[in-house]
């Protein structure tokens, strides 16, 4: 079973492709997670025709990253080995304060409706 995961934080190292077989090439990345009081740093993997995800990022970039948790297991020396691997499919490009200084200037941009002239026929209780 596999389920889909998010995270969001900033890059904070792309790493270059790697041809790992002749059928297999992967991308790595690391985000920086902030929460609680130290920064957690967590490796992503893109595979295949997902490596350029990452191009248009840049180190310190905020970003929500889709992902899969993926894991398996391999034989070496007659014992077997696991891996896991946070598989990445969506990364999108996030911004704390842009959206948040654009809320702020938005209501002064905002067209206020006109005011009701004093006595108009409108059915309006309100005692102001």
């Amino acid at each position: 079973m596999t389920s889909s995961y998010e995270a969001v934080g900033r890059i904070h190292e792309i790493f270059d492709e790697q041809q790992v077989s002749e059928k297999f090439r992967k991308r790595e990345f690391v985000l920086e997670v902030v929460e609680g009081q130290y920064p957690e740093h967590i490796k992503f993997q893109l595979s295949q025709d997902k490596t350029s995800l990452v191009d248009s990022f840049k180190i310190g970039d905020e970003a929500k990253i889709s992902f899969n948790l993926r894991g398996r297991g391999f034989s070496k020396n007659g014992q077997i080995l696991y891996f896991t691997n946070l598989e990445a499919w969506r990364i999108e490009k996030t911004s704390n304060a842009a959206p948040a200084q654009q809320q702020k200037q938005q209501p002064a941009r905002t067209a206020q409706p006109a005011a009701q002239p004093v006595g108009s026929d409108d059915d309006n209780d309100l005692p102001f």
